[in-house]
């Protein structure tokens, strides 16, 4: 991202602080830090002023590696939680904010964080705090060309890795196994990390989000996997289901009502869509073909700088703190599929990334949809 990208988002935001009546921002999520200012890392802050003004407060062995990355205005290290309480304290001064309001993301702090930003000896006590975790969603709900490209960068990571896992599998190889080939592949694909990935089989494809254990895979058995990319800053999602070995009829006649399901919601992602009638759109299908008691979680949410992010279904919405989305506009990215049709036996699954186009959707993860 040039300079002239994060003067756009940081004028963008401004304007929405003037909007809620908040005199600043206060930032500890990797993920919004990143996007207002080009570095988020953990154990940092920044501050943004509704003027504008970007000041970063990060670990003093880490201050020459954020001003090769970030945008700011002032930046300050410190040795400890102490001196971060001191250093928001200083930015407050130096800034004149003495009294107003500060949002802070509360769906990311733990109480101890949120204990520490409002600290006395960090806050003035005139400043009220407020959420701001819809305002920062807003701003990184529609993704730019520049975001795009690197999505569509890690899906291609996401791909590779899926592919590698896949090809992969055969009885005797342990859950653990496989996903040690998805995240390898990944990686010397050009991911720098990864966010969590799940791989599961046999009945343990009837978890939700099966993190990876060591149960050998046997003959027959399904194996799920799930995995999230991040490739210079952004993430692509991705899930598919295959047998090891020849599918049974239940399990194959479970994916292919899955299947059915995903791609008819697929061909409806276009601009002005509901998120919440994409939901519908999916479940409807799967309850059409006698699984509607197999029905579990949301299957749709946002992906971005983070896998799973605005936009979400109303209910998950609310969990993670987030507003009811609004009709989709072009550029928002989706992944659609999220959780799945689970029997009690087993799980099937089938997850891409989706971006959002005017006349219709483009799918960016393409590794076949085979059992």
């Amino acid at each position: 991202m040039n300079s002239r990208t994060y003067k756009e988002r940081l004028k963008k935001c401004s304007s929405l602080l003037e909007k809620e009546g908040l005199d600043a921002l206060l930032l500890a999520r990797p993920a919004n830090m990143f996007y207002l200012t080009g570095d988020g890392r953990l154990c940092s802050f920044a501050m943004i002023t509704q003027d504008g003004k970007v000041a970063l407060g990060v670990p003093k062995t880490d201050i020459e590696d954020v001003r090769e990355l970030a945008v700011f205005d002032h930046i300050v290290g410190f040795d400890d939680e102490v001196g971060m309480i001191h250093s928001i304290a200083h930015y407050f001064k130096d800034f004149g904010i003495n009294k107003g309001a500060v949002g802070l993301e509360y769906t990311f702090l733990t109480q101890s964080m949120m204990g520490m930003l409002t600290h006395p000896h960090a806050k003035p006590k005139d400043i009220s705090v407020k959420d701001c975790t819809h305002i920062m969603s807003e701003l990184r709900l529609v993704k730019d060309k520049e975001e795009i490209k690197l999505i569509k960068g890690a899906a291609a990571a996401a791909d590779s890795g899926m592919k590698a896992a896949v090809e992969s599998i055969k009885p005797g190889m342990t859950e653990s196994n496989v996903a040690a080939r998805a995240e390898y592949a990944m990686r010397d694909a050009g991911a720098e990390e990864f966010w969590r990935t799940y791989v599961c089989s046999g009945p343990r494809t009837n978890i939700a989000h099966g993190l990876p254990t060591n149960r050998k895979i046997r003959t027959g058995d399904l194996v799920m996997i799930d995995i999230h990319p991040i490739v210079n800053g952004y993430s692509a999602d991705t899930c598919r289901t295959v047998c090891a070995g020849k599918p049974g009829e239940e399990q194959q006649k479970a994916y292919d009502i899955y299947l059915e399901a995903q791609q008819e919601t697929i061909k409806k992602v276009r601009s002005g869509a509901n998120i919440g009638d994409l939901e519908e759109t999916l479940h409807a299908v799967i309850r059409d073909a006698g699984h509607g008691e197999h029905i579990f979680g949301p299957p749709i949410h946002g992906v971005g700088i983070e896998f799973e992010e605005a936009p979400l279904p109303p209910g998950h919405a609310f969990f993670h703190g987030e507003k009811e989305a609004s009709p989709l506009e072009a550029n928002v990215v989706l992944a659609v599929g999220n959780c799945g049709l689970y029997t009690g036996k087993f799980g099937v699954r089938v997850e891409d990334t989706v971006v959002v186009g005017k006349e219709g959707p483009e799918v960016l993860t393409s590794f076949r949809r085979k059992i």
